[in-house]
């Protein structure tokens, strides 16, 4: 006690003070097994000493890994600009003002974001963002089965495992008929899609590219879908989107994904940002909220909130979601950094995936008794087959200071020996090297 009370006797004042007598006291609705063991704290200290104290210990938990992990989480490079830029204190909220008109700066931040986000994926319309992938997903399927007035939902066994798990546990408690369908060499199986369809079917859930980093034109799938009325949802990688087809080329209905690869850090999980985009038709269906531009009656540009179907705003039962708020900050940094990178920034980021994963690629496949699996063309994720288990192999290599990638028998039964490998523009010819190098002494010793 002698940093609280340097003596007994104000020991005794301070204890007078909170109404009780002795320190048991004062503890006694706490069970003995959750007191403090001890109130022998150190000497009080200065800010320096205390931030440096601080830092020596947290120093203890740090090992610098070279990050070679995707699966919807990528280490992309963020330009100081965005922390600059978001770190003021104008946008330094999570949140959407309750008072529009007297925030316009926020709104038209939301609006930009909006424009980037309906540029990047095709599609005609945006909210306000929502909280993250797996969610953003969950709402595309409300606003399906709400849209369509059916029950069943088909789903391609390619979308992130973490999602569906998200989606599933959403749902639990609701009447929702799902169906999910194996890829075959890591694309969508047509035949089996087409197979589990029924007049009850509200929509089908794909990813491009999938958890596997395999790319697929869904055209196919979509234009059958919709001669059934089914609708389509399609998660995607907003990277990716710079140089593959758009949702919107290929005619889905709701495109969503997660935004982190857009200026946001991976910050050990989050807080990340959830895109939902879809079209007209189905824009009143959509839950969150959306941020439109008018003007005022003197003829000024303003911004408004607009849309807003939740339900503090209509009827419970009117309502598509029960999401209050939206990750604005994120959002803003998602905006920031696109508009920094501009059109041609953004594609040259994704030719530097792409062109690094393939260096990759041929250097895992000169590895003996590594297999390099390339059924079907990938983006910047790729997956390897090896002849010990992928997540001892991760173990082996974190010691080595690398991250090497997801071992996919944590999500696919089966797949123990396969490993899912992510290289961003990060990731240099060095750090790639010496990789496969050390992926070769492991496996050879």
């Amino acid at each position: 006690m002698s940093y609280i009370a340097n003596t007994s006797e104000q020991r005794k004042q301070m204890l007078a003070a909170c109404g009780v007598s002795s320190i048991e006291e004062l503890f006694s609705d706490i069970p003995v097994s959750l007191r403090p063991k001890s109130f022998n704290l150190p000497r009080a200290r200065s800010e320096m000493e205390v931030f440096n104290l601080l830092e020596s210990i947290a120093l203890r938990n740090y090992s610098h890994l070279t990050n070679f992990i995707g699966g919807g989480f990528y280490d992309h490079f963020i330009p100081a600009a965005v922390d600059a830029i978001v770190s003021r204190s104008e946008f330094y909220t999570a949140y959407t003002p309750y008072q529009p008109e007297l925030s316009q700066g926020t709104l038209q931040a939301i609006y930009e974001y909006q424009t980037h986000i309906c540029r990047l994926t095709g599609m005609e319309v945006t909210n306000a963002s929502v909280y993250d992938g797996g969610t953003a997903l969950y709402e595309a399927c409300q606003m399906a089965l709400h849209a369509t007035g059916r029950g069943r939902i088909v789903m391609d066994s390619g979308v992130n495992p973490v999602y569906r798990t998200m989606l599933y546990s959403y749902t639990a408690n609701l009447s929702i008929d799902f169906a999910e369908v194996s890829v075959t060499h890591g694309q969508s199986d047509r035949a089996r899609i087409f197979e589990k369809l029924d007049d009850n079917t509200a929509a089908v859930i794909l990813q491009n590219p999938n958890f596997f980093g395999v790319i697929d034109d869904h055209s196919d799938i979509v234009e059958h879908c919709h001669k059934r009325g089914i609708l389509v949802i399609q998660s995607v990688y907003p990277v990716a989107m710079s140089l593959l087809k758009t949702p919107g080329e290929i005619g889905v209905d709701i495109a969503t994904g997660e935004g982190q690869s857009l200026g946001i850090p991976l910050s050990f999980g989050g807080p990340y940002l959830g895109f939902m985009a879809t079209t007209k038709a189905l824009v009143r269906k959509m839950p969150g909220r959306l941020v439109g531009r008018t003007v005022d009656h003197n003829g000024r540009e303003a911004f408004v909130l607009t849309l807003q179907a939740r339900e503090q705003h209509i009827r419970r039962e009117k309502a598509t979601s029960n999401i209050c708020s939206n990750e604005a900050l994120c959002a803003l940094r998602a905006s920031i950094y696109l508009g920094l990178l501009g059109r041609e920034g953004l594609k040259e980021v994704a030719r530097l995936c792409y062109a690094k994963t393939r260096y990759a690629m041929k250097r895992f496949k000169e590895i003996p008794r590594v297999k390099v699996m390339e059924s079907s063309p990938t983006f910047n994720e790729f997956t390897v087959m090896l002849p010990i288990n992928a997540g001892e192999l991760a173990g082996m290599m974190v010691e080595r200071g690398i991250a090497p990638g997801l071992p996919l028998g944590r999500f696919y039964k089966g797949m123990g020996p396969y490993l899912l490998v992510g290289v961003t523009e990060k990731r240099t010819k060095h750090e790639i090297g010496v990789f496969a190098e050390a992926l070769e002494d492991v496996l050879c010793h």
